[in-house]
C-alpha cells in the first residue's frame, strides 16, 4: 500500500493510452491533458457530461449525495461486480475499464420511463428538497444489485415471495441508505420506500404512500422492479476488455508513461520502485492511490503533477487464504476485506473473523469502504494519526504486516508497524496477515499474542467495541477498543484465569492504536476477582490518557475502563459459573460491536447458546425501524386541496433531471469564484497574497472591496435592521468574515487558491475582540431591539413572587446549530447587455438579493434579474445568508465581464453562513407546592455575532414560544449581543425552539425541587381559554379551536401511556447499567402570515402557468400552490378538478417577472402564496364564468379547451395577479405535544430513542402527505440540536466542527425506532387559507421531548448506588443541547465502574467481618 504523496521523476517512455469507460452505457474516452489528473468522477460527470443528478454535499464522502454504482466486468467469469461509491472521492483516471451508473441511468421522465427506485421514493413521499434524493437511489440501487449478486453466488434463496423480485431483507434495505444524510424528511419515508423492496417485509407496516391506502396493501401495487435492470454493463466496453485481455485471465491498463504523463499505473512492486526512483519524479509532486479515500479525510489544498496508482499490481490485490491465517493485499478495498472474513468465519463458526467484519462494516459507510483499502486506512493510522477503527481490532487480533522498504521486504507486526517513523513514498505496504484464533491460541505456530506457548484447556474470548455519534458507523468514535484473551480454569481455586491477554485501544486521542501492556501484565496469571480488576480499571484510567487539547478527554478515558469491564464482568468470580463448566477449549463471546450487553444486567443464565451469539451484519435481521405509524385525515371539502398527493417533482428529483442552480449548464468563459474569509475574530487586513506555488491553478485574481464600481457599495446583504458589508475591509470583524472572491477556471481550483491564499493581519491598536456573551455583557456590547418588536410583560411580578411557595434561580446556555442544507450556497451571475445582470441563485429570499447587488453594483434594481427555481434545502439560511454569496458572484462577474458560478465547499459553507443563536439565559421562578406556576422572570442575553442580520427579532420570538405555560406574573430583559463572531441569523424556529426548551428546563427544575412528576406539573400550569388570551392578546382562540388540552390528553391520558410508565419502571429496576425515560412536551407556536403574490395565466392550449412568490424548498410549496389553483380553477368545472391539476405548472421565481416576492421563511408562505393564486383564480373564474355560461345557453355543455378558445377569441384577458396581503392580525397559535421514550447506556453514555408519539394540530391540512413530512423531518432536526450536533469553535471563534467528520446530524439509525404521527384535523376557521395551518417549524420544538426524557432516563440512573456522588440533590441537574455521549455518561458517573466495583469489595468484606464475628 501506498505511503505518502512523493516527490519523484517519471521515466521518459512511449506516449500514454487512453482511459476508457462508460457512463450510462455510453463510452468515454480520455488521453493525456483531456481532463486535469485530480478530478473526481463528481467533478467530471457535473462539468463534462449532461449528468448532473450526483450532487456535491460535503466533498468528503461523508454525506451521500454524490453516490454513484460503479460496476466492473471480469473477461474470464463473465461475472460483473457492482459497488456503490462516493464520485467526490473517486478519481476519473482510475475507472479505466469500468462502468459508472448515475441516477439518469436507471430511468428518466418520459424517456424510457423511470425506474422502479424513482418510483418508490416519490411514491412513498420520501424527496422533500430532492438535493439528497439521486445518491439514496443509488445506494439502494447498490444494494438490490448487491443482492442480486449475492443470490447468483448461492447465499441467497433462489426464489422471493410473489410478487417481489429483490432477493434483499428489510435490514438490510435499511442499512443500505445508513451512510446517507438527509435534512428534510426525517428517513422514515427513505427507510420505507427502501423496505418495499425486500422480500421479508410486511407491507402493511409501511407509511403513507400513494400506492394504496391502509388495509390495502399488495405487491402489484407497487411499480415493478426488474432485477437485471440496474447496473448493466455496456456490451460495447465487455468487447473492449475481451480484446484487450486476450487469453489473459487478469487484465491490467497500460501504464501511462512518459515524462509528460500524469497518471501512472505500475504492474508490480518493482515497476512502482522503478517508477518513484526515476529522474524526472524528483521535480514533481505525485499521490500515490488505490481509493483516494483519503482525500475525503484530509481535505486537499495541493494540486499534484502525477498520480501513481497501484491497483494494477497483483500482489497488492490477492488474498492469500491458510490453515493459520489469511493473507490480504493491501490494495484490497474493506468491504472486500469482508467478505472475505466472513467467507473464512464459515457463518460465523470463527468467531474471530466475524467479529472483525461486523467491526469492519461499522467504519465510514459502504460507499466509501466499497472503494477505501484495507491498507491505505493502516497507512492513514501510522503517518498520519488517523483514528482508526481497523487498525485497533487488527493489533488485538495480532496482525502483522508485509511491507516493501525500497529493496528490503519485511514482516512485522502490526503494533512494531504503528511505532515506526511515518512511513514516506519509499515504503510500500502490501500485506495485512490476519491470524485464525482457537482456544490454545494462534495457529500459526501454537503461538500466543505474545509469542509463548499456549496451555491446553483454555477458552478464547474476543470482543471489538466503539463508542461514536452514530450506532452504525459513518462517524469516528471517541475511543475503540478490541480485546483477545484465553482464559483457563485455576487448578487450585474455583476461579477463572486469565493466561494470555491483549488490550487494545484507539481513537482516544493518542498517535495511534496501543497494547495496554501494563494492564496486561497486571491481569494475566491471576484469578479473575473484582478486586483484580478494580486495580486494572484504575491502571487503565492512569494508561489511556489523550494527549492536551483533545475534547472529552475524561469521557474517553472512562469509555476504556467501561468496555473492559463489559469484557471481562462475566467471567469474574462467582459471576458466570456456568461458563467454566461448559465452555473451557471452546470460544467465549461477549457483548457485540460497540454495545455491550455483558454488564451486570446479563450475567445470571447464560447458555451456550447465549454466550456463542456473534451479531454478525450477514447473520442478523435487526432492523433499525421496528414501527412507525401515520394518522390523518382527509378533507375533501376543497377538492383536490387536502388530498395527500405526491409532491411535485419528486420523481425528477429522483431521477436527477431537477435542475439546482449549480446543474445549470455553465455558459461559454464561465469562471469560478471561492471566499477568502479571516481566520482572526478582528484585525486589520493589511494584504491578500495568492501562493505563487500553485500557478498550475490558473487563478485570475482576487475580487476584493476595491472591486466594487463607483457608484456601488461595500455591502452584502440587507434586512429592515440595516445592510452588512460585504468584505472586511479595512478591519475584520469576527473569523470567518469573507475578506474577498478567487477567480480560476474551475471550482476545484479555487477553493484550493482560497485556502492557500496568505493574509496579512495586524492588531495594532484593536482591543480584544468579544467572543462570548459573558464578554459582551461586560463591555456593554449590544444591538438595540426596537421596543415595537419586544412583547409585552403580564401582570405584577414581584406580587407573583410574594405569592409563591417556592422560589429558585438557576441559568441556561444554549449552543448554535448549523443548517446544513444538503445543497450548500450557490450562485451563478450571468453578465447581460446594457449593463445588467442574470443572477440564479439558490435563495429563499431573490427579490432582496436582487436590490443587494444593484446597491452594491451601482445599478438600479431592473438592471439586475434574480431567478430561483428550487432551492435544496434551507431552513433559514438561505435567506440572508445566501445574499452575500449572490453579490460576490454578481460583482466578479460584473469586473470580468463573463459569467461567474460560486458553489462553496462545505466546510467554507459552515464558516461563514453562522447558525442559530446561541444564549444565556437567566431565570428567576416562584410557585405553588402543588407545582402552580405564581411569575416568571427571564434574562435573555442573544449573541447575534458581529451584525444585526435579523438577530433583533429572536426575542419575540422566544419570549412567545415560553409563553405557551401559564406564568402567573411574566416579566423579561432581552439583550442582543454583538460579538466577533460569524453573524448569527434565523433557522427553522428561530428563538421559538430556545423558548419553548427552557419553559421545559424549568419545569424540569420545579418539579425535582418538589420532588414531583414533571408532566403532572406540564398539566397543572397549561393555558386555560382565558389565559391564553391574556399572554397571547394578538391571536384570540375560542374553545373549540384551542386544541391543546385535548392533544394532551391523546398523548398522556391514554392506557399504553401509563403501560408505558410501567413498563419503564420496570425496566430501570432490573437493569443497572440501562435506563429509561419518558417525557411529554406541549408546544404552543406562533406564526405570522406575509403578504404574497400570486400569478395565474391560462395559455392558448389551456394548460396553465402559476408564478409565486414563495419560493420550494423542499417544503411541498409548489404542491400546495398547483392544488390550490386546480381547487381555484375548477369552480369552473367542478368536477373536473383533478383533470386541471395535470394541467397546471407552477414556475421558478423571477424578480422581473413577478415582483414583491418576498421572503420564504417563518412557515406560512406556502399557505399565503396559496390564498394568494386562490384570489388570482377567483379574478379569472369571474371573467371566464359569463363567457361559460353565454356558449352553454348554446350548445349545452363546453369543455375547458373550448372555454378557453372561445375567451381567447373574444379577448378575455387570461392572465391575472393577485397581492394577498392578511388581516390586521395575521398570526395564529399551532399547537402540538410529543412523548419520546429514551434508553440510555450508562457505560459509554450512548442514548436510543425507543419511541416517539406525535400528535399536531395542522387544522385542515391542504395535503396531509406533505405536512407529514414537515412534521416528521422537523422532528428530526430538533433531535440533531437537542441530542446529536456539537457546534465547536476555536479560541478566536472559528468554526473547527467544519465537515461531515466533525460535524453529526441524525441519520437513519438515530431517529426513533418507533415513530408515530398523527395529524390532527381540528376543522373549520375562517381566518386561516381553506382552515390550514402551518407545518414546517412548529413540530420542531416538539424534539425537546427527547431531550427531556434523557433526562429523566440520567435521573434513574443517578438514584442508582454507583452512579451517586452528585451531592444531596442527584435528581437536579443541567443536562447541556446537545445531550451527546460523553454528557450523558459524566452525569451518570464517569467512574461508575470502579464504583460499583468498590462497593462489591466492600460488601464482601463486610459479609467476611460479620461471618468471621458470628463465628
Amino acid at each position: 500500500m501506498a505511503a505518502s504523496p512523493s516527490t519523484a521523476p517519471a521515466p521518459s517512455s512511449s506516449a500514454s493510452a487512453a482511459v476508457v469507460f462508460a457512463v450510462n452505457g455510453e463510452r468515454v474516452e480520455l488521453r493525456e491533458g483531456d481532463v486535469d489528473p485530480g478530478a473526481t468522477l463528481l467533478e467530471f460527470l457535473r462539468t463534462r457530461t449532461r449528468f448532473t443528478g450526483p450532487k456535491f454535499g460535503c466533498g468528503e464522502g461523508g454525506c451521500g449525495a454524490c453516490v454513484v454504482l460503479l460496476s466492473a466486468y471480469d473477461a474470464a467469469s463473465g461475472a460483473v461486480s457492482h459497488a456503490a461509491v462516493s464520485s467526490c472521492l473517486t478519481l476519473v483516471h482510475g475507472l479505466h475499464h469500468r462502468a459508472v451508473t448515475t441516477t439518469e441511468g436507471l430511468g428518466r421522465v418520459g424517456a424510457g420511463g423511470l425506474h422502479a427506485v424513482h418510483e418508490r421514493l416519490a411514491g412513498f413521499h420520501a424527496s422533500q428538497c430532492g438535493f439528497c434524493t439521486p445518491g439514496v437511489c443509488m445506494s439502494l440501487a447498490a444494494a438490490l444489485a448487491g443482492a442480486k449478486a449475492k443470490a447468483q453466488a448461492g447465499r441467497r434463496p433462489d426464489d422471493p415471495p410473489e410478487g417481489f423480485a429483490a432477493r434483499l431483507t428489510a435490514a438490510e434495505a435499511e442499512r443500505a441508505v445508513a451512510g446517507n444524510l438527509c435534512r428534510c424528511t426525517g428517513y422514515r419515508p427513505i427507510a420505507d420506500a427502501c423496505k418495499s423492496f425486500a422480500a421479508d417485509v410486511d407491507l402493511e407496516d409501511l407509511g403513507l404512500n400513494s400506492f394504496w391506502r391502509k388495509g390495502d396493501a399488495h405487491a402489484s401495487k407497487l411499480p415493478r422492479y426488474d432485477e437485471g435492470s440496474i447496473g448493466v454493463f455496456p456490451e460495447l466496453l465487455k468487447a473492449e476488455i475481451r480484446a484487450s485481455s486476450g487469453i489473459d485471465d487478469l487484465y491490467t491498463p497500460p501504464a501511462l508513461v512518459g515524462s509528460a504523463s500524469t497518471w501512472h499505473r505500475p504492474r508490480s512492486v518493482e515497476e512502482y520502485y522503478k517508477l518513484v526512483g526515476s529522474e524526472l519524479f524528483g521535480e514533481s509532486r505525485t499521490k500515490v492511490v488505490v481509493g483516494n479515500t483519503a482525500s475525503g479525510v484530509y481535505r486537499e489544498t495541493e494540486v499534484y503533477d502525477r498520480y501513481i496508482d497501484l491497483r494494477c499490481i497483483p500482489e497488492l490485490n490477492s488474498v492469500s487464504k491458510e490453515a493459520n491465517g489469511v493473507h490480504i493485499g493491501a490494495a484490497v478495498s474493506i468491504s472486500q476485506a469482508i467478505e472475505i472474513l466472513r467467507v473464512e468465519a464459515g457463518g460465523c463458526n470463527d468467531v474471530v473473523f466475524c467479529k472483525i467484519a461486523d467491526h469492519m462494516e461499522k467504519v465510514a459507510s459502504p460507499f466509501v469502504r466499497n472503494t477505501a483499502s484495507l491498507g491505505g486506512n493502516l497507512i492513514m493510522a501510522q503517518r498520519d494519526q488517523f483514528a482508526s477503527d481497523i487498525t485497533t481490532i487488527l493489533l488485538a487480533a495480532g496482525s502483522s504486516i508485509c511491507i516493501q522498504a525500497s529493496s528490503r521486504r519485511l514482516t512485522v507486526t502490526l503494533e512494531d508497524f504503528l511505532q515506526m517513523p511515518p512511513c514516506d513514498h519509499k515504503t510500500l505496504l502490501l500485506s495485512i496477515y490476519i491470524p485464525r484464533w482457537t482456544p490454545i491460541g494462534s495457529l500459526s505456530g501454537g503461538k500466543t499474542m505474545d509469542g509463548t506457548v499456549s496451555k491446553i484447556g483454555t477458552s478464547v474470548l474476543f470482543e471489538t467495541y466503539r463508542a461514536a455519534p452514530r450506532p452504525l458507523g459513518n462517524a469516528v468514535a471517541y475511543l475503540n477498543s478490541a480485546f483477545l484473551a484465553q482464559v483457563s480454569s485455576d487448578a487450585t481455586s474455583s476461579s477463572l484465569m486469565l493466561r494470555e491477554l491483549c488490550l487494545a485501544f484507539g481513537a482516544y486521542g493518542s498517535q495511534h492504536a496501543i497494547r495496554a501492556r501494563n494492564v496486561e501484565k497486571l491481569l494475566v496469571g491471576k484469578p479473575i476477582t473484582v478486586s483484580v480488576l478494580l486495580e486494572a480499571c484504575r491502571l487503565l484510567k492512569e494508561t489511556i490518557v489523550p494527549k492536551e487539547g483533545t475534547r472529552h478527554a475524561g469521557y474517553r478515558s472512562s469509555l476504556a475502563v467501561a468496555f473492559l469491564f463489559s469484557f471481562l464482568y462475566p467471567v469474574t468470580e462467582g459471576t458466570l459459573k456456568p461458563l467454566k463448566a461448559v465452555h473451557l477449549n471452546g470460544y467465549v463471546t461477549c457483548g457485540t460491536n460497540g454495545n455491550p450487553n455483558c454488564g451486570p444486567d446479563a450475567h445470571v443464565d447464560v447458555s451456550l447458546k447465549k454466550i456463542n451469539d456473534v451479531n454478525s451484519g450477514s447473520c442478523t435481521n435487526d432492523r433499525i425501524l421496528e414501527y412507525s405509524n401515520q394518522i390523518i385525515e382527509i378533507n375533501k371539502d376543497y377538492l383536490p386541496d387536502g388530498i395527500p398527493t405526491k409532491k411535485v417533482g419528486a420523481e425528477l428529483q429522483a431521477s436527477g433531471e431537477a435542475v439546482f442552480v449549480d446543474d445549470i449548464p455553465a455558459p461559454k468563459d464561465c469562471v469560478y469564484g471561492a471566499f477568502i474569509y479571516s481566520t482572526k475574530p478582528l484585525a486589520h487586513v493589511k494584504s491578500i497574497e495568492l501562493d505563487l506555488l500553485l500557478k498550475q491553478l490558473k487563478t485570475l485574481g482576487v475580487v476584493t472591496v476595491k472591486d466594487i464600481p463607483e457608484g456601488g457599495s461595500n455591502v452584502g446583504a440587507n434586512t429592515i435592521f440595516g445592510p452588512e458589508p460585504l468584505f472586511g475591509d479595512p478591519v475584520t470583524q469576527c473569523a470567518g468574515e469573507p475578506l474577498g472572491v478567487v477567480i480560476a477556471e474551475t471550482q476545484r481550483f479555487a477553493n484550493i487558491a482560497a485556502k492557500r491564499a496568505v493574509i496579512d493581519y495586524s492588531t495594532e491598536n484593536l482591543d480584544a475582540p468579544i467572543l462570548s456573551i459573558e464578554e459582551a455583557v461586560k463591555r456593554c456590547s449590544y444591538f438595540e431591539t426596537p421596543p415595537f418588536l419586544l412583547p409585552q410583560k403580564i401582570g405584577d411580578f414581584s406580587k407573583g413572587m410574594a405569592e409563591a411557595d417556592q422560589k429558585i434561580s438557576s441559568e441556561v446556555k444554549l449552543n448554535s446549530q448549523y443548517y446544513f442544507y444538503m445543497e450548500t450556497q450557490a450562485a451563478l451571475a450571468i453578465p447581460d447587455e446594457d449593463n445588467c445582470m442574470v443572477v440564479y441563485s439558490s435563495s429563499q429570499c431573490p427579490e432582496t438579493a436582487q436590490n443587494v447587488i444593484a446597491k452594491c453594483l451601482g445599478l438600479p434594481c431592473h438592471n439586475v434579474r434574480v431567478v430561483t427555481r428550487r432551492v435544496g434545502g434551507g431552513f433559514g439560511g438561505k435567506a440572508v445568508r445566501s445574499l452575500p454569496v449572490a453579490t460576490a458572484c454578481a460583482l466578479a462577474a460584473f469586473k470580468l465581464r463573463r459569467p461567474v458560478r460560486m458553489y462553496l465547499d462545505r466546510k467554507t459553507d459552515m464558516i461563514v453562513t453562522g447558525g442559530r443563536h446561541p444564549m444565556k439565559i437567566c431565570y428567576s421562578v416562584g410557585f405553588k407546592s402543588d407545582g402552580k406556576f405564581t411569575a416568571l422572570h427571564i434574562d435573555l442575553f442573544i449573541n447575534a455575532g458581529m451584525t444585526k442580520d435579523v438577530s433583533l427579532i429572536i426575542p419575540h420570538n422566544f419570549i412567545e414560544a415560553l409563553k405557551k405555560y401559564n406564568w402567573g406574573a411574566f416579566s423579561y430583559e432581552a439583550k442582543v449581543c454583538k460579538t466577533n463572531i460569524a453573524t448569527k441569523s434565523a433557522m427553522r424556529g428561530p428563538g421559538e425552539v430556545q423558548g419553548s426548551y427552557v419553559a421545559e428546563a424549568i419545569i424540569e427544575h420545579v418539579s425535582s425541587m418538589l420532588s414531583a412528576d414533571a408532566n403532572l406539573v406540564r398539566h397543572r400550569n397549561l393555558h386555560t381559554v382565558e389565559s391564553l388570551a391574556l399572554f397571547h392578546s394578538e391571536c384570540t382562540e375560542d374553545a373549540m379551536g384551542y386544541t391543546l388540552h385535548s392533544i394532551c390528553d391523546q398523548v398522556t391520558a391514554s392506557e399504553t401511556y401509563q403501560r408505558r410508565l410501567e413498563i419503564i419502571q420496570s425496566f430501570n429496576k432490573s437493569n443497572k447499567w440501562k435506563k429509561r425515560g419518558l417525557s411529554f412536551v406541549p408546544i404552543v407556536h406562533k406564526v405570522l402570515s406575509r403578504p404574497t403574490p400570486g400569478k395565474v395565466s391560462i395559455l392558448n392550449d389551456g394548460s396553465i402557468a402559476v408564478e409565486v412568490g414563495g419560493i420550494e424548498l423542499g417544503q411541498g410549496l409548489w404542491t400546495k400552490v398547483k392544488q390550490m389553483a386546480a381547487f381555484g380553477l375548477g369552480q369552473l368545472c367542478p368536477d373536473r378538478s383533478q383533470e386541471l391539476l395535470e394541467r397546471i405548472r407552477v414556475v421558478q421565481a423571477d424578480t422581473l417577472s413577478n415582483v414583491q416576492g418576498g421572503w420564504t421563511t417563518g412557515s406560512t408562505t406556502s399557505e399565503s402564496s396559496c390564498e394568494a393564486v386562490r384570489h388570482a383564480c377567483n379574478v379569472l373564474v369571474d371573467r371566464l364564468k359569463p363567457v361559460k355560461e353565454q356558449f352553454q345557453e348554446k350548445q349545452g355543455n363546453v369543455s375547458w379547451d373550448e372555454l378557453i378558445s372561445k375567451a381567447i377569441m373574444i379577448g378575455v384577458d387570461l392572465s391575472a395577479r393577485e397581492y394577498y396581503v392578511p388581516g390586521p392580525s395575521g398570526s395564529y397559535l399551532n399547537y402540538g405535544a410529543a412523548t419520546s421514550e429514551v434508553e440510555i447506556d450508562l457505560l459509554t453514555g450512548a442514548s436510543t430513542i425507543v419511541r416517539s408519539d406525535l400528535i399536531y394540530d395542522c387544522g385542515q391540512s391542504l395535503n396531509p402527505a406533505v405536512d407529514l413530512g414537515q412534521v416528521e423531518g422537523a422532528f428530526v432536526q430538533g433531535i440533531g440540536y437537542f441530542m446529536n450536533e456539537e457546534y465547536v469553535t476555536n479560541s478566536d471563534g472559528l468554526l473547527i466542527s467544519d465537515g461531515t467528520w466533525t460535524y453529526k446530524i441524525p441519520t437513519v439509525d438515530t431517529i426513533p425506532k418507533q415513530f408515530n404521527v398523527k395529524l390532527l384535523n381540528s376543522g373549520f376557521h375562517k381566518k386561516r387559507v381553506l382552515s390550514s395551518k402551518a407545518s414546517g417549524e412548529p413540530p420542531l420544538l416538539l424534539a425537546a421531548s427527547v431531550h427531556c426524557a434523557t433526562r429523566e432516563a440520567i435521573r434513574a440512573a443517578r438514584n442508582e448506588p454507583h452512579c451517586s456522588g452528585f451531592g444531596p440533590s442527584p435528581s437536579h441537574f443541567d443536562l447541556e443541547v446537545p445531550a451527546i455521549m460523553p454528557v450523558v455518561k459524566e452525569l451518570c458517573g464517569l467512574d461508575n465502574v470502579e464504583s460499583i466495583w468498590g462497593a462489591t469489595i466492600a460488601s464482601c468484606s463486610f459479609s467476611a467481618l460479620c461471618d468471621k464475628r458470628c463465628n
